[in-house]
């Protein structure tokens, strides 16, 4: 299908979507006449409205809801724009202070009337677009999906109202395999199997937003970071360690102060000075590198770490380890001449594609970040930002296919996002790499060039993973907990028939454990039907259940994660097998 066509369903299916809500506020209006109206735009996959109600509802009526929007779509109910004046319009909803706030904002605005939709006797605030008639709308392709709770305009200080959300495609088909991969991430559901696998809590009396990472959890994070740690020293990277907190006089400098105060916490006063929470590593990596004079020919200077930042999330925004408050970025800071960039850019990159292929991210897809011109979150003048998002264009043209995103730049220079898809479809924004013209200038960096004059270096920030945690619990869903073998907390678990096999058991673990290789005995007086099924359901990748049989045996019988039949091995070849796959990093068993 061409672009054009895919854009033009898209736009198709937008309208639908924006029109179903419209028909949804019908069918609760005729419930409650005294409804006041929220927003209520199309989304990803659906639509929702939010409602000023008068008693809360809650999932039980929506088989109610869908049988009368179904009503109403095969009563073929045109949809009509029509403008109406300030003064009409004030008067139509003079009982709903919602849209009586949004009609004073468009007057404000200098709009010189307002856009209403008609649809059947329902009235509605609206510009569009919407479809012609209800009849291009299959009643059999939209589903109501969840209630909760918005603030109206998303503000704290306001009302909170109900927000019911909706999906809603052009056909069934559609829909049900949209239901079908959103049970299969229920079941895969970080947040669950975490629980599950003992990978993590959030506990309420540390906080929300601030996970702790359980030994198994913490296997994982570890073995993630040592794996980037290698890669990166083959790639002249050093490493450095930087405190949980600076002087605000620092963020000031760096402009993360103001420019990023929405996602900062209050400072802290200590001895009469400020101190902030760090928001993020860039200052405390500059501060490394200006605390001695530099030559070119030491450039590029690629310093990094797994350093912790704190960021200010809104609590109902809060989830498991995608969205933390509390995050450790495998942040790196590359210090380097202007002629570097576009070689250092393509080593970044190639690092973020060696871990998507290592980790199964099939499709990944390529975004340029842009300054949007009429903002004002960004330090800088425009010819320093020009020049970068033009350096970025060159390095990427004709290696990769881009879109360019304004808006989506950091607020001190333009970058360059990964975006994966995950076996679910799902995009995540994985890796980044971003050009900053500006920090260096802000705190005056200097190197020497080979005519002995100072120059200004540039900083490429770069993160392929973007914070361990959110790359965790994206992980975790992309294999529903099943890792591989490398990543896996326990690489094989050890199962006794009975007592008589426990010594040898003990003595097989002691043995295997000291090959490196990650084990776990079970010796519980429980059946061995039970301890198969727990070790099971803990995804464990090889399985060794050991009774009077296989203690008499030169071979082992061993259970393999996802396959029927037992593999038949000595134990050296099992060692020979397992050490091998975990130094490929193999996702096969």
């Amino acid at each position: 299908m061409s672009n054009n066509n895919q854009q033009k369903n898209q736009a198709e299916l937008e309208r639908v979507r924006h029109s179903i809500s419209h028909l949804m506020s019908m069918a609760i209006m005729e419930l409650y006449p005294k409804t006041g109206l929220g927003v209520g735009p199309f989304i990803e996959n659906g639509f929702y409205q939010d409602y000023d109600l008068p008693e809360s509802i809650s999932a039980e009526i929506f088989p109610k809801l869908e049988k009368r929007i179904k009503q109403l779509i095969k009563q073929d109910i045109k949809f009509e724009q029509h403008a109406v004046s300030f003064k009409e319009a004030l008067k139509l909803y003079q009982d709903d202070p919602y849209k009586t706030e949004l009609i004073e904002d468009l007057k404000k605005a200098g709009e010189k009337d307002v856009s209403f939709y008609k649809s059947d006797w329902f009235e509605n605030l609206c510009k569009g677009p919407h479809v012609k008639s209800t009849k291009e709308i299959n009643p059999d392709a939209f589903k109501l999906d969840k209630i909760a709770g918005a603030y109206w305009r998303g503000s704290e200080k306001n009302k909170m109202l109900t927000r019911i959300y909706g999906m809603a495609f052009s056909s069934k088909k559609e829909l049900d395999d949209h239901l079908a991969m959103l049970a299969e991430a229920e079941k895969r559901d970080h947040r669950k199997l975490g629980r599950e696998l003992g990978l993590f809590i959030i506990d309420p009396l540390v906080g929300s937003g601030l996970p702790l990472f359980l030994p198994k959890g913490t296997i994982i994070r570890d073995a993630l970071w040592e794996f980037l740690k290698e890669e990166q020293l083959k790639l002249g990277y050093q490493f450095v360690t930087t405190p949980h907190l600076g002087r605000l006089a620092l963020y000031k400098t760096s402009g993360h102060y103001p420019y990023y105060k929405d996602s900062q916490y209050p400072p802290i006063k200590i001895d009469e000075e400020e101190f902030l929470l760090k928001p993020m590593n860039c200052p405390h990596h500059i501060a490394i590198y200006q605390s001695q004079k530099h030559s070119y020919r030491e450039l590029p200077i690629r310093l990094a770490e797994a350093g912790t930042v704190y960021r200010y999330e809104k609590s109902g925004e809060l989830t498991g380890l995608v969205r933390v408050r509390g995050l450790t970025i495998d942040d790196a800071h590359i210090f380097a001449a202007e002629e570097q960039i576009e070689q250092e850019f393509l080593s970044v990159a190639e690092l973020v594609l060696k871990i998507f292929k290592l980790l199964n991210f099939k499709e990944f897809r390529v975004r340029i970040g842009a300054r949007d011109p009429q903002s004002q979150k960004y330090i800088g003048d425009e010819k320093s930002w020009n020049k970068a998002e033009k350096i970025i264009e060159k390095t990427l043209k004709g290696r990769f296919n881009y879109i360019i995103a304004p808006g989506e730049a950091a607020f001190y220079g333009p970058k360059m996002d990964f975006i994966a898809k995950d076996v679910l479809g799902r995009e995540w924004q994985l890796g980044t790499v971003q050009l900053d013209f500006n920090l260096p200038e802000r705190f005056a960096l200097t190197y020497t060039d080979k005519n002995g004059k100072e120059k200004r270096p540039v900083i490429i920030h770069r993160a392929p993973f973007g914070s361990l945690e959110r790359f965790i619990g994206i992980l975790i869903e992309h294999f529903a907990g099943a890792f591989p073998l490398w990543l896996s907390p326990v690489q094989i678990k050890i199962l006794n028939v009975g007592s008589a096999h426990e010594k040898f058991c003990q003595e097989l673990t002691t043995k295997l454990k000291d090959e490196n290789i990650r084990v776990e005995l079970d010796l519980a007086n429980e059946t061995v039907g039970n301890k198969i099924r727990q070790a099971v359901a803990q995804k464990t990748p090889y399985m060794l259940v050991i009774g009077d049989k296989e203690m008499k045996s030169d071979k082992l019988m061993v259970r393999v994660r996802g396959q029927e039949k037992l593999l038949e091995i000595s134990y050296r070849e099992l060692v020979e097998k397992i050490k091998g796959l975990i130094k490929e990093k193999s996702l096969a068993l």
